[in-house]
């Protein structure tokens, strides 16, 4: 209760906010976050955390005023909150969610073989802020899915396609085209559908193959006393 009264009234702002907020921006060399103390007649300690673990500070950058510099801002730290509070009463704080904007990073080729009858999946990298939103492709022309054959499986960073036993007929380019309000990204993939090698009955092989080994030791047994008689 006295934690609680000593501190009404007293607020913190960061970067002139007095209430959590999410700061947008590009990838950026760096960007400085700064958090001081209002309605206060003494000096306060601040701290500041990323996401749950507590930033180191140094001694001159915890009273009343505390600047933090974030450098680089990377895609990885779109998400991230930041937060700073009172060292006293940690309940009065206000927290920064970096929302990082970036388009999707897709291109290239991949060549996929492939033997009839088998499955094979496509995998795409989606991940891009504001979310991207996904098409299929065969031979530059939209990707018909046929239900009992194609399956499509997507994630904020992640779409796959996948050809349950593939046919001759599957053989061409296919192309993942993700779109984002900031740009698009492509990749290719050259699917070859091989014949379908034929399979050898192991066990039929095994069996053979136990057959002669005994064949020949038996053979040897009954050539014993012949042999012997040689040496």
């Amino acid at each position: 209760c006295l934690c609680s009264a000593s501190s009404a009234g007293l607020e913190l702002s960061v970067n002139n906010h007095t209430a959590g907020f999410s700061l947008s921006m590009f990838p950026a060399p760096a960007v400085s976050l700064s958090c001081l103390v209002q309605n206060s007649s003494q000096a306060e300690e601040l701290l500041w955390y990323r996401g749950d673990g507590q930033v180191d500070l140094r001694d001159g950058n915890k009273v009343n005023v505390s600047n933090i510099c974030i450098s680089p801002v990377t895609e990885a730290d779109n998400g991230v909150t930041f937060s700073c509070r009172l060292a006293r009463d940690k309940s009065v704080q206000v927290s920064v969610v970096l929302d990082v904007l970036f388009p999707p990073h897709l291109s290239g080729e991949e060549s996929l073989q492939i033997e009839e009858d088998k499955d094979v999946t496509m995998t795409c990298n989606a991940k891009s802020n504001p979310q991207a939103q996904t098409a299929w492709y065969k031979n530059n022309s939209t990707l018909t899915l046929q239900q009992d054959r194609y399956q499509l499986y997507q994630t904020s960073e992640v779409v796959q396609l996948s050809i349950q036993n593939v046919e001759k007929s599957d053989n061409g380019t296919y192309t993942c085209v993700v779109n984002s309000s900031l740009g698009e990204g492509r990749k290719d993939f050259h699917l070859i559908v091989e014949d379908k090698k034929p399979v050898f009955p192991m066990e039929a092989i095994i069996a053979a193959t136990v057959v002669v080994a005994l064949t020949i030791f038996f053979g040897l047994v009954a050539q014993k006393d012949k042999i012997c008689k040689v040496w």
